[in-house]
């Protein structure tokens, strides 16, 4: 790879770890926000604020960074596809990345549902459910910078 191409890997790379970053915040908060709901429903003004942050909060934030996170993802992988020879650590956090890609569309589904008011779940699952980004999040942290195999 020529020295420009690596100057541009870095930007992109920089690029991709702000905009994870801001992807993890939604990822962490917008279950929260699913606990109070859940919590509170015979609150109708809570609710009603609550259901605007959560709108907001995926709509202006999630989508953005979601889509920035994978663009430049692809976009390194592009650049630089040698990285795929470097040991199972890509393909594992790979793995994990597409996971919690299938978490954040599950919590499209879910609020979509809190909008509509037919979501019945509990306060405790939501509470459960607010882990899975953690986990996931040291998975993802641990192949990339430990690269264990």
């Amino acid at each position: 790879m020529t020295e420009y191409l690596m100057e541009y890997y870095n930007w992109i790379l920089a690029f991709h770890v702000m905009s994870f970053l801001s992807w993890m915040a939604v990822l962490f908060y917008l279950p929260r926000l699913y606990v109070y709901h859940a919590e509170h429903k015979e609150k109708p003004d809570f609710v009603k604020v609550v259901k605007i942050m959560e709108a907001k909060l995926y709509n202006f934030i999630g989508i953005p960074s979601f889509w920035a996170t994978l663009l430049s993802g692809l976009a390194m992988i592009w650049i630089m596809p040698e990285l795929f020879n470097t040991g199972g650590w890509l393909h594992a956090k790979l793995l994990l990345a597409l996971f919690m890609i299938i978490f954040f569309f599950y919590l499209s589904k879910v609020r979509k549902n809190l909008e509509n008011d037919s979501c019945n779940k509990s306060g405790k699952f939501f509470r459960i459910l607010n882990e899975v980004p953690t986990i996931l999040m040291i998975g993802i942290v641990i192949f990339v910078v430990i690269k264990p195999f």
